[in-house]
C-alpha cells in the first residue's frame, strides 16, 4: 500500500503559480497511475490531472486544461501539480492519489482513503 503526503499548497494572487508535490512511500508507487483531486469548501471533492505509470500519458479536467501540469519522478516516488494563471475558483484543498489502474479512469475512481491534503487559496 503507498502512503502519501501532500504538500506546496499556500496563498497566492490571481495568475500566480505554485507547484504541489505528493511524496509516496512503498514499493508500489512507481507502477500506480496517479491523480490530483482538489475539494473548496461546501464542494464535492472533483477530479484536476492524472498520469500514468510511465508518465507518457496525462489527463485533465476541462476546468484545469492549459494550465496545470501533472508529472512524476519515479526516481523520487513524488508526483507533481504545477499550476500556473490561478485563478479564485481554484480554492480548494487538494489531495492526491493512486492506484494500479489506468490513468484515463482516475476521474471516476473512487477512493476508501485520502491524506490531509494541502491548502491552495487564491485571491482576488
Amino acid at each position: 500500500q503507498v502512503q502519501l503526503v501532500e504538500s506546496g499548497g499556500g496563498l497566492v494572487q490571481a495568475g500566480g503559480s505554485l507547484r504541489l508535490s505528493c511524496a509516496a512511500s512503498g514499493r508500489t508507487f512507481s507502477s500506480y497511475a496517479m491523480g490530483w483531486f482538489r475539494q473548496a469548501p461546501g464542494k464535492e471533492r472533483e477530479f484536476v490531472a492524472a498520469i500514468s505509470w510511465s508518465g507518457s500519458i496525462t489527463v485533465y479536467a476541462d476546468s484545469v486544461k492549459g494550465r496545470f501540469t501533472i508529472s512524476r519522478d519515479n526516481a523520487k516516488n513524488t508526483v507533481y501539480l504545477q499550476m500556473n494563471s490561478l485563478k479564485p475558483e481554484d480554492t480548494a484543498v487538494y489531495y492526491c492519489n493512486g492506484n494500479s489502474g489506468y490513468a484515463r479512469a482516475m476521474a471516476t475512481t473512487k477512493f476508501g482513503s485520502w491524506g490531509q491534503g494541502t491548502q491552495v487559496t487564491v485571491s482576488s
